[in-house]
């Protein structure tokens, strides 16, 4: 009850009792216990209101568990909001506002906050001390029960329809239907178009999805015969699709991978699924180093080496095993000593350093590519709050948005972001 007001009137007392005024906390429902699910659901909790996560597997952050080799990326070391929007090929620019009220800085914060440290890796990266995603696993699960968070599993969503009342109603698989005041739809990457039908149902429209973040198959027996070589430092570029990355490499038993591959596969997601994966692959495996320079260093391996096997004295960083392969690719025979290796030989090795073409075959299997372009469209969704334009009352979050990042930590930070302001904007 607000208030009593008493007064005398005509030496009588009158007595006006305020209206009771009932305070209750907003039921939310959020469909998706993965990072971007969890993180609104506390964020949201943490707020006052009343939240249930609904999932349809028997465990929840599996992404979480399985990423970065099994030590979560949790995010990147970069810490001003248009450097950090300018890693995703798509969303960007929506993603700018959003970065400046919750940044990596305030990822990095929040669990440190709750116990959890972070560390930076050379090459910016960040991961948890303990090396070990189950850190990350254990801190979101054990805040989000301190907070009150109800946690659903095996627990399918058939439907969900909004009401003439304007209402939401969310229909589970066995008939249980459920009325939240809010519906966050977290629900992962549209790797199908139908995995987004859930927000297609409310009135909104779904990118077409095709694979973000996949390595390269590449037939080449030499190639392949080099499996687990890696380099720090290799430069890729796709001429077909005018695409160019540097950073890491690494040779797989089915092709190449590693940062460069990675990065160069997100930003051209789209124009390489219109290739349909097909297409030739130019690597410099010495990018800091032109073809000039490495023909002076040929003779100077001449003058100091020319008695040894060209094969078995390789130019650093290149390691001896794909060092030899480059010398036999340029067409060089095992036995030629340095002293005996002519100007026409010399160009060709100095060339397929600097330019070995693959051909391209295809793309990773379908279970390894953990990213998605694609999803529902960004001018239907208001980033100040992640609220829907379609639908009141319907919140979207993580990669179920047509936003992916670039490797390295990217992607969390999107789902932490867009999670956080979800969840703060449906407690209100």
């Amino acid at each position: 009850m607000e208030s009593i007001d008493c007064k005398y009137f005509g030496g009588t007392l009158v007595v006006r009792f305020a209206k009771f005024r009932a305070v209750t906390s907003p039921k939310i429902i959020v469909v998706g216990g993965g990072a971007a699910g969890f993180f609104a659901a506390i964020a949201a909790a943490e707020a006052g209101a009343d939240v249930t996560i609904l999932e349809k597997a028997s465990s929840v952050l599996d992404k979480v568990r399985i990423s970065g080799g099994g030590r979560c990326n949790v995010t990147h070391a970069c810490f001003e909001p248009r450097e950090f929007a300018s890693r995703y090929p798509r969303g960007g620019r929506a993603l700018i506002g959003p970065f400046s009220r919750f940044s990596a800085r305030d990822t990095v914060d929040w669990f440190q906050a709750r116990g959890v440290k972070l560390k930076t890796e050379t090459d910016g990266r960040l991961f948890p001390v303990t090396d070990s995603s189950q850190t990350i696993v254990d801190c979101l699960m054990n805040t989000a029960q301190k907070a009150g968070v109800k946690l659903r599993l095996d627990c399918a969503v058939e439907s969900v329809v909004q009401t003439a009342a304007g209402k939401i109603e969310v229909k589970l698989v066995g008939g249980e239907i459920m009325t939240p005041d809010r519906l966050l739809l977290a629900t992962g990457g549209c790797r199908a178009a139908a995995a987004g039908q859930l927000a297609v149902s409310l009135g909104h429209q779904i990118e077409p999805p095709v694979p973000s973040l996949f390595t390269f198959q590449i037939e080449s027996p030499w190639l392949r015969s080099l499996a687990g070589v890696s380099l720090e430092l290799a430069e890729v570029s796709i001429p077909a699709a005018k695409l160019r990355e540097r950073g890491p490499l690494l040779v797989t038993h089915w092709g190449l991978s590693g940062p460069a591959i990675l990065k160069l596969s997100a930003w051209g997601a789209r124009v390489l699924h219109d290739l349909n994966y097909q297409f030739p692959l130019l690597v410099n495996w010495l990018p800091e180093t032109n073809a000039e320079q490495i023909i002076q260093a040929f003779q100077a391996r001449r003058e100091s080496a020319g008695a040894k096997l060209l094969v078995n004295v390789p130019l650093f960083p290149l390691t001896a095993r794909l060092w030899e392969q480059l010398v036999l690719a340029a067409g060089i025979g095992r036995e030629t000593r340095w002293s005996a290796l002519t100007r026409q030989q010399a160009q060709a090795l100095a060339r397929q350093i600097t330019r070995t073409e693959f051909f391209v075959t295809g793309k990773s299997l379908n279970k390894d590519e953990f990213v998605t372009c694609g999803g529902v469209k960004l001018g239907e969704v208001n980033f100040q709050t992640m609220e829907s334009r379609i639908c009141p009352g319907l919140f979207l979050a993580g990669e179920l948005l047509d936003v992916d990042g670039v490797t390295g930590g990217f992607n969390f930070q999107a789902a932490w972001t867009t999670g956080f302001i979800a969840g703060q904007a449906m407690a209100k």
